[in-house]
């Protein structure tokens, strides 16, 4: 059988039935991004820019306040995301 043809996975294919958590208070911005679905390198620096900025997180719902980050994307990634 030959993969050659084979798409490769995506990143929620990639991770699929694995538990996966970060905690946005202490990740890196690779961290972010390779953990988080729809956070890419750019917006996993903002994140951590905000963090640094303002200090940790004390919600989940003030990662709205990061340029970039939405409802969308929170609702994304709400059991995923860790602040502690």
């Amino acid at each position: 059988m030959s993969f050659a043809n084979a798409s490769s996975p995506t990143k929620g294919e990639l991770y699929e039935g694995i538990e996966i958590t970060v905690n946005v208070n202490t990740a890196s911005a690779e961290e972010l991004a390779v953990m988080l679905v729809g956070v890419g390198a750019k917006k996993a620096g903002e994140i951590v820019k905000y963090r640094e900025a303002h200090g940790d997180f004390a919600s989940i719902q003030e990662l709205e306040n990061v340029k970039g980050i939405g409802q969308a994307t929170i609702e994304k990634n709400v059991e995923r995301i860790l602040l502690h």
